[in-house]
């Protein structure tokens, strides 16, 4: 008898438990900071980002994957490598298909990192990974003036996880448009 009662109990916790866990989440918001701003080197806060997927920035609709524009497609990239992966070639044709049909447009091509590194190298990895896209879409006859790259190296990881599946996501280049 008080056995069962002890079960009851600690299942009746669990229930309770998790409840709290599920609608306490559910109800948080993520504050919208001024991306272009950068926390302080070494204090582990980066700028505070929406998680939306219909965030805006310079009055269009932002990012729907990764920090890209949602008019493209991201990039992945293999675990210290800075080619482009023959799975992601369809990205970049798309995003230079984009890029053909809209003249006006320009993007800057961001380089990303996952934390295994250090800071230089994982810097010089970002900026080797831009480079591959800016060639990639200079290759398929999009204008160099409309391209800039930068390096973010492991500085703006989009999961703070310490596994294979952040790792992933963080290895990528994103694609913003600039004008």
């Amino acid at each position: 008898m008080k056995y069962e009662m002890l079960r009851a109990i600690a299942v009746g916790a669990v229930v309770v438990s998790l409840s709290f866990f599920a609608t306490g989440c559910s109800q948080k918001s993520v504050g919208s900071g001024d991306s272009s701003t950068m926390g302080r080197h070494g204090d582990g806060m980066g700028a505070e980002e929406s998680l939306s997927s219909t965030a805006s920035r310079n009055g269009r609709d932002a990012y729907s994957e990764a920090r890209t524009s949602r008019q493209m497609l991201p990039v992945y990239f293999d675990f210290d490598k800075s080619n482009i992966r023959s799975d992601q070639k369809g990205r970049v044709d798309g995003n230079a298909y984009f890029l053909k049909t809209h003249a006006g447009v320009s993007i800057r091509i961001e380089g990303n990192c996952d934390e295994r590194g250090t800071n230089e190298y994982n810097m010089a990895l970002g900026e080797r990974r831009a480079m591959a896209a800016k060639r990639y879409l200079l290759n398929k006859g999009i204008s160099e003036d409309r391209l800039q790259t930068v390096s973010y190296g492991e500085e703006k990881p989009l999961l703070y996880g310490h596994d294979e599946l952040s790792w992933a996501q963080n290895r990528r280049d994103d694609f913003s448009i600039i004008d």
